[in-house]
């Protein structure tokens, strides 16, 4: 991999002073709370927000304890989310009826910095932050996202890591499940006057819950992640006030998955099974990361953040890819078959002679002289930057301004070096004919360099909160490509793209009285296109509108919202389409689409010590163009975007004392359609699913718990993409203790 602009974040460091990881996006930074690194900032700056804008908290978060992001965001409306695995490993997360696969149409973000391997070239998540460690969510849309970019369509999800605690504490928590899960948590952190530190250290596996023929129980996961967190700052009563903080960062995943899912025959029979072919699939991937700012209270109108990042990552996914049948015409000549169009013969065309030999081979049969692929999905990420912001606080005559100024020169790519080896089955099992060679399979290096500015001014005058604000992206985008060459010594074949857009937003709350309050806004959204000169970047309007109600026993929001997609982008990946691997990673102009729906939120109490929470989501999606994808198949216009379901609704409630808890979380999906014809077999069951949770403090400083997820142990098909019917987690209770001290 080309990593030239490391060096010169490093220098700018060195030039600017820099030497940690600061609060570079929190909305205001006082001295007296260092520890808070945060979009929002908390529950009561949301309900001022002129935007739609929620917080998940610590507090929130710690009432079922999931390790499963996917889980923990339901209780937030207008989000969605496409299981994949059942344990949360690379989540799939969109916002106002975007894209779902892989979060690649959300601004993903932990602690204000971009997470995502390569948010530009390659904005597929497949590395995201080990929820473990995770204390906080913070979920924008509409207007209030437009300072957090590239994707600004449906908004931007800010997770937040854990602070260096002002006072000395600590935390261990260890938890025993099914499926031999372990997972064992450990901070510990301290502030002096000039100095802070944390220390993290999370450990966590499982078997998993599906069963590989011939096999047995290894689709499991082993997880770990170290974190050190350094602050020096000067006293809290100097002239300027500064800090510099550092933030490191390691972690390792290997879990053994694979795209691989079942015929509904199979399905219905046992939903937990997996096919002997996928056999070896196998997920490896490091992640390091590195976060270096500096914060200063220039004056008492005036705050400077500036902050230097750089993620790398690197993983290789080991798994089955295709079938290969021999040409009884040609011998030694092959004709590939996905493995979604063998699970859609034997759904479609069951008894068929053909359905019969695809059904076989899934069974087990000796594959004679056909072939089954294994793809060494080896790539390496590299995410870096440097972004800035200057905080400006003034009147002009009645009308408080918040304005903030900001700017990100960043860099990023993925370097695919894969190969693909070749097997046939055997007795059962999957012996090796050709091992392959590396860059066979994909041999190439997407890169991406981008500017982005903005300028937001938060007006309060009177009743009115005003946010009028602009943001501008300059991108440059090349991939170059060396086709089978493994030493990468010819020339590479280049294409380049480039896309400037100067973005618009405006919000409003009104304050009719104490307790309620109107919003309303307007943005255009946006998202890079592909490296392609023909692909175009991704351009809506949207709007929204909304009452909110802030009583003494509860709390409610209504937000209707619209969006008027110019150009809809898809993307073609393995996860969501079983798209061919030399195109995969491409873009595609997807033409007009709307999205609109409503958005609901209610919290509170039912009584005293008995919380409750209702969140519910009314999507409506459509394209408004007729074309043909690699991605979405043939589309006509008015068919409906997958993944997206039409009503979708948590319901929380329970009670709690603060000495101890009962919880239980209602969750209801509608069905959703996986491909737009949306027909037989292009379907995911409706469902409804609940968890609970109990809490005893047995004193201050110990703490037992116990979790059921799925209680009524649902099984129904959750997604069909790219290689069959999966399911999610079945009943898993869980036991576990928290020593504070």
């Amino acid at each position: 991999m080309k990593a030239p602009f490391h060096f010169s974040i490093v220098a700018s460091a060195v030039v600017l002073g820099i030497t940690a990881a600061s609060p570079a996006i929190a909305e205001e930074k006082q001295k007296e709370d260092l520890e808070t690194i945060t979009i929002i900032g908390d529950s009561s700056n949301a309900k001022k927000v002129a935007g739609s804008a929620h917080i998940v908290t610590e507090a929130e978060l710690e009432q079922f304890k999931y390790s499963d992001v996917n889980r923990a965001v339901r209780q937030v409306p207008g989000v969605y989310v496409q299981l994949e695995d059942g344990l949360g490993l690379r989540p799939n997360i969109g916002l106002r009826g975007t894209g779902t696969s892989r979060s690649g149409r959300v601004s993903l973000m932990e602690d204000g910095v971009l997470i995502a391997p390569a948010p530009y070239a390659a904005s597929s998540a497949y590395y995201f932050p080990t929820f473990d460690r995770i204390t906080g969510i913070e979920v924008l849309k509409g207007p209030a996202n437009i300072k957090y970019g590239p994707f600004t369509v449906g908004g931007a999800v800010n997770l937040i890591s854990r602070q260096i605690p002002q006072d000395a504490q600590g935390q261990l928590k260890l938890e025993k499940g099914q499926h031999e899960e372990l997972h064992g948590y450990l901070y510990y952190g301290d502030s002096f006057d000039n100095f802070g530190y944390l220390v993290e250290v999370n450990d966590h596996q499982s078997d998993g819950f599906k069963t590989i023929d011939r096999v047995g129980q290894q689709t499991g996961f082993e997880k770990s992640d170290q974190i050190v967190k350094l602050r020096f700052n000067t006293d809290s009563d100097a002239a300027v006030y500064q800090q510099f903080d550092i933030k490191l960062q390691n972690s390792y995943e290997e879990s053994d998955q694979s795209y691989m899912g079942l015929t509904d025959v199979d399905f219905a029979a046992d939903p937990y099974r997996m096919y002997g072919v996928s056999a070896g699939d196998n997920f490896k991937g490091k992640h390091q990361q590195v976060v270096l700012s500096y914060f200063a209270d220039l004056s008492d109108s005036f705050d400077l953040n500036i902050t230097a990042y750089q993620n790398d990552f690197a993983r290789n996914w080991y798994k089955t890819g295709k079938f290969y049948m021999e040409d009884s015409a040609n011998p030694g000549s092959y004709n590939s078959v996905s493995w979604s169009s063998v699970v859609g013969e034997v759904n479609t065309n069951p008894g068929s002679s053909l359905a019969n030999y695809y059904q076989s081979i899934l069974d087990g049969a000796d594959s004679g002289n056909d072939l089954i692929d294994k793809v060494d999905g080896n790539r390496a990420y590299l995410s870096e930057g440097i972004q800035a912001r200057l905080d400006w606080n003034f009147m002009t005559g009645s009308a408080d301004h918040y304005m903030q100024l900001g700017i990100r020169v960043h860099e990023d790519e993925a370097d695919r070096f894969q190969r693909r080896g070749f097997f046939a089955q055997e007795n059962g099992q999957l012996v090796v004919v050709d091992p392959g060679v590396w860059g066979d399979a994909g041999n190439r290096i997407d890169s991406a360099e981008a500017n982005a500015y903005y300028l937001v001014d938060t007006i309060t005058w009177g009743d009115w909160t005003l946010t009028p604000g602009v943001r501008y992206e300059d991108v440059e985008l090349k991939r170059e490509n060396w086709g089978s060459a493994p030493d990468r010594s010819a020339s590479a074949s280049v294409r380049t793209n480039s896309v400037s857009e100067v973005l618009p937003g405006f919000g409003a709350v009104w304050a009719i009285n104490n307790t309620t309050s109107v919003l309303f806004g307007a943005h255009k959204g946006f998202a890079p296109p592909g490296s392609s000169a023909d692909d175009k970047p991704e351009e809506s309007w949207n709007y929204e509108m909304g009452l909110r109600f802030s009583g003494s026993q509860y709390s409610s929001e209504l937000i209707a919202f619209f969006s008027d997609y110019e150009n809809l982008l898809g993307e073609c990946t393995l996860a969501n389409s079983g798209c061919d691997i030399n195109n995969e990673g491409d873009k595609f102009n997807g033409g007009k689409a709307e999205v609109k729906g409503v958005e609901l939120l209610v919290t509170g109490e039912l009584a005293e010590n008995w919380p409750a929470r209702l969140s519910y989501t009314f999507t409506e999606t459509e394209f408004g163009s007729s074309f043909d994808s690699n991605v979405w198949g043939d589309v006509d216009a008015g068919q409906p975007i997958p993944y997206i379901p039409e009503n979708q609704a948590q319901l929380m409630l329970g009670y709690d004392n603060s000495e101890w808890s009962v919880l239980a979380s209602v969750n209801y999906f509608d069905e959703l359609c996986t491909k737009p014809a949306c027909g037989e077999f292009e379907r995911t069951d409706e469902r409804t699913l609940i968890d609970l949770s109990g809490e005893i403090q047995a004193n201050e400083n110990v703490a037992f718990y116990a979790t059921i997820e799925n209680i009524t142990d649902e099984d129904t098909i959750v997604a069909r993409e790219p290689y069959g019917a999966r399911p999610d987690k079945p009943r898993t209770a869980k036991i576990g203790v928290k020593l504070s001290f």
